[in-house]
């Protein structure tokens, strides 16, 4: 059974919730590693996600299943501090993968489908109160953030930037022998601009290559990274 059946009541759901929340995305983050025999099911899980129209999906390989005998050609130390980042915000002494957080919120199992898509049901519906546009115009990349409704403390303005696929022959490890498909492969995570939300933000990026980008404006706690607020792919 393909796993997008698992998908289509949230389909419906997030289709008819997209005009509500200003047409953003949910934003799924996939923690995983090629080096990591239980997460080839969640990069499988992401194929569908990631052609969900009301879903961005967002695959970020860590590097500490590196060491097992397979270095992880994706994987960054950033991403790993991220995911670490995550975990000391929820107040957790570990971390794990296939781990899926969801719109920066909730922490979930990668392979919990029925979990992940209760999830995706409950974030599509939520009230979002900023506007955020983003467009291209020559070199450079146009944000426009303005504030719609009550928004607390500091917020991350940051541009995503990720490969939309990849397939891995895998020689050793954990995944010996396998040939794993992967998706939306996070290449960079870059920090644009905090933001207090009290009034419009105007941001001019440059921005080259042919990767697609997508923003996401994040709030900021004291712990750690928070609920992503509003996320919009660049067209």
């Amino acid at each position: 059974m393909r796993l997008l059946k698992a998908l289509v009541t949230a389909a419906a759901v997030l289709g008819g919730s997209a005009a509500t929340a200003q047409q953003m995305p949910v934003v799924v983050e996939l923690f995983t590693s090629q080096g990591c025999s239980a997460c080839p099911p969640a990069d499988a899980f992401m194929q569908d996600l990631a052609k969900e129209p009301g879903v961005l999906a967002l695959a970020l390989h860590v590097d500490y299943w590196d060491y097992i005998g397979w270095k992880d050609q994706f994987a960054q130390p950033q991403f790993t501090a991220r995911q670490k980042a995550y975990a000391r915000a929820a107040g957790q002494r570990s971390v794990y993968t296939p781990q899926m957080i969801v719109d920066g919120q909730d922490h979930v199992v990668g392979t919990h489908i029925a979990d992940v898509v209760r999830l995706l049901r409950s974030h599509a519906e939520r009230p979002r109160n900023l506007a955020l546009s983003v467009a291209r115009q020559g070199g450079d990349l146009q944000i426009e953030l303005r504030p719609t409704g009550p928004l607390s403390g500091a917020m991350a303005v940051q541009l995503v930037r990720y490969r939309p696929d990849a397939v891995v022959d895998i020689a050793r490890g954990e995944n010996a022998g396998k040939r794993v498909h992967y998706v939306n492969i996070v290449s960079d995570w870059t920090l644009l601009s905090e933001w207090d939300g009290r009034a419009p933000l105007a941001i001019s990026q440059p921005i080259s290559g042919d990767l697609p980008a997508a923003v996401i404006v994040q709030s900021i706690t004291a712990k750690g990274p928070g609920r992503i607020e509003a996320a919009a792919l660049l067209p």
